[in-house]
């Protein structure tokens, strides 16, 4: 076969068929023959040499490239497959494998013995949220602190001369048209009823109460509403201990009588206007077991003290609570939600009351004052209690008095009543005026006002209870615009309706090293059993325990009934 040079067509001789056919005496060509006459025919047509070992490619056995042993699993090349090789292809399935384990079963394990409980935050519900599970809506500002708080406010001296104190909550009140029915509001919640344990002449209604000019305004409004004539309106926030503090305008003017303008505090046990969750609780705040968690006050008609020189409109009666439903001296197995004591007993759980304010125009002349209190069970021996000169401190005497009022059958009340600025009504100047209290001196007029010592509510051999504490449990906040005939006179012709008070802001402060904000604390829990005894929490006709809700009491070892 012969190519012509110069042409790519091949052209055969006759001789040429022969060629094609067998030889016997064929001459065997070498490999290097083979390839040099093979290019000797080519060069004029190919560029590259016909060796591929030219190209830099050899395809045959005789050449090993690097990456052969990976392709001949025959081959054992102990350089290439050394120990060190091995232990790390070993090493990385194990890591593999490990991580694997623990995000599919260590990863819960973890988390069930390592998580927290979610907390409200002090709010309505989990993170914050609402009654039907959604973000309540105040723009930008779903934290404990409002976003509108001035900096410069975020730390405050203590006024009884400890620690310095850090914000921990607060409501500038400055977004306009906030509603607070259940669910509407993170924070606040208003309720809708009758309060008639003050036997008040108002309906208080969710209606009443909004968001209006940068305060939080409370209408007192003369409307037929529930076979009753006028429509107010209640709220409330939870924190203990530190010091709380609001801005406040009072509603009217600062010499006609009636209204009943208060913000106070109550223990989470128990819910004001629900009266079968007070039974029992409110105003005790006790942890010892003793005759001073029996009803009355007495045991078998004993002490004497407990039956005489009480309230002189109940033949000397001291008491006529039903006796501290969750007390030290609960047998085992009751209900109670805790905690307990080292020695096994449970600490005593109630529903005590402090009131930052309730303000009252009384006098002659007529005179604007505040009424700031706090209440008590069991009592003293006459509601007298030990009010030294260590124990009762007042900086001012001018401004500032004993209330006369200290108790009768369903309470004991330590109270100061101080005049107040006359300008910071709604019908006069209209400024506002700081109250407050830090457990346990009040603020008025944004100066100490009174100081109760602890000490003061020690025990008292005469009726043998012991010392009530300066109350430990979670307490919300509530802020009321009412009427009634048992805070004092209601002069319906001449008050000017409607009524407003005004609340620039709330803020609550805690020392850095006892932050304590919210409702259901782990020293003093509550939710457990509010939920399981919801409906005396939600329902207000159920006005007592026992009767209408048909709860026992726990048993109590004291009467002894374990």
């Amino acid at each position: 076969m012969v190519y012509a040079a110069g042409s790519g067509d091949i052209t055969l001789s006759p001789e040429s068929k022969a060629s094609l056919l067998p030889r016997t005496n064929r001459h065997t060509l070498s490999q290097s023959d083979r390839v040099q006459s093979f290019a000797s025919i080519t060069v004029s047509f190919f560029h590259l040499s016909p060796d591929p070992r030219d190209w830099g490619l050899s395809l045959y056995n005789d050449c090993k490239e690097p990456d052969d042993d990976l392709h001949n699993p025959n081959v054992r090349d102990h350089n290439t497959w050394g120990p060190d090789r091995g232990l790390a292809n070993i090493g990385c399935l194990l890591v593999l494998g490990v991580g694997l384990i623990t995000l599919f079963a260590g990863y819960p394990i973890i988390t069930y013995f390592t998580r927290t409980a979610l907390s409200n935050q002090g709010g309505f519900n989990l993170g914050g949220i609402n009654a039907s599970g959604q973000i309540p809506k105040i723009p930008g500002n779903l934290g404990l602190i409002d976003t509108d708080t001035p900096s410069n406010v975020f730390t405050k001296p203590s006024w009884n001369g400890g620690p310095d104190l850090e914000l921990v909550f607060s409501d500038e009140f400055n977004t306009p048209g906030r509603t607070f029915w259940p669910g509407d509001d993170p924070y606040w919640e208003a309720v809708n009823l009758h309060y008639w344990q003050t036997n008040n002449l108002e309906w208080y209604d969710p209606e009443a109460i909004t968001t209006q000019d940068g305060y939080l305004v409370i209408t007192l409004s003369q409307k037929d509403t529930h076979s009753l004539n006028y429509q107010g309106g209640e709220n409330k926030f939870c924190f203990t201990g530190g010091y709380i503090e609001a801005s406040v305008s009072l509603p009217g003017v600062n010499n006609i009588v009636g209204l009943w303008p208060a913000i106070w505090t109550l223990g989470n046990l128990g819910r004001a206007g629900y009266g079968a969750s007070l039974e029992g609780m409110w105003p005790y705040t006790y942890d010892a077991c003793d005759v001073g968690t029996a009803p009355n006050q007495t045991l078998n008609g004993l002490p004497l003290a407990a039956t005489q020189g009480g309230d002189t409109s109940q033949n000397g009666v001291l008491s006529f609570l039903p006796g501290q439903r969750l007390s030290r001296c609960t047998c085992k197995g009751e209900s109670h939600p805790g905690p307990m004591h080292s020695d096994g007993t449970f600490v005593g759980r109630a529903a005590p009351e402090i009131d930052m304010f309730e303000a009252q125009i009384t006098g002659d002349p007529l005179t604007g004052q505040v009424s700031q209190s706090a209440q008590w069970g069991p009592f003293n021996a006459g509601y007298i209690w030990k009010n030294t000169s260590d124990n009762e401190i007042i900086p001012n005497p001018s401004v500032t008095v004993l209330n006369s009022y200290i108790g009768g059958v369903e309470q004991q009340a330590t109270s100061g009543v101080t005049t107040t600025n006359p300008g910071c009504y709604e019908g006069e100047t209209g400024c506002f005026a700081v109250y407050g209290f830090e457990y346990i001196t009040w603020i008025a007029n944004n100066e100490v006002a009174w100081t109760l010592n602890v000490a003061g509510m020690g025990p008292d051999p005469a009726v043998g209870i012991s010392a009530r504490p300066i109350p430990q449990e979670p307490m919300y906040i509530i802020m009321n615009l009412g009427m009634s005939t048992n805070f004092g006179p209601v002069d319906l012709e001449h008050l000017p309706f409607p009524v407003h008070m005004r609340v620039d802001y709330i803020r609550v402060y805690q020392p850095s090293n006892a932050r304590n904000v919210g409702c259901d604390p782990k020293d003093f829990p509550t939710a457990d059993y509010i939920n399981t005894y919801i409906e005396a929490y939600t329902n207000p006709n159920l006005t007592t325990w026992k009767n209408d809700f048909k709860q026992p009491f726990p048993k109590n070892s004291f009467l002894g009934q374990c």
